[in-house]
């Protein structure tokens, strides 16, 4: 069974950090490019980071630059993102993305919080 597990979202206070996990299952993991979306409240998705399939390139959304770092090991089918500085309206459900051609897979989702 193909799918994507998020995990490592939860309460934050603004200025803290976060670490999610993205945990692959049943694809050629290093055969994908890895994205993650996140979606706020009355809010449309919209793309945080992504990462090529060796991780040589590396995307970011001008609003987190400098503040999240994305990373994978194809190793242990996992893709992280590091997220520094956070702000009250970064609360959102973030997304893990595997993309290859046509072939798009999400996760669930997972809730992150940025409130004092």
């Amino acid at each position: 069974q193909v799918q994507l597990v998020e995990s490592g979202g939860g309460l934050v206070q603004p200025g803290g950090s976060l670490r999610l996990s993205c945990a692959a299952s049943g694809l050629t993991f290093s055969s994908y490019v890895v994205s993650w979306y996140r979606q706020g409240p009355g809010k449309e998705r919209e793309l945080v980071a992504r990462i090529t399939t060796t991780g040589g390139r590396l995307n970011y959304a001008d609003s987190v630059k400098g503040r999240f770092t994305i990373s994978r090991d194809n190793a242990k089918n996992m893709v992280y993102l590091q997220m520094n500085s956070l702000k009250p309206e970064e609360t959102a459900v973030y997304y893990c993305n595997a993309a290859i051609w046509t072939e798009n897979i999400w996760g669930k989702g997972t809730l992150v919080t940025v409130s004092s």
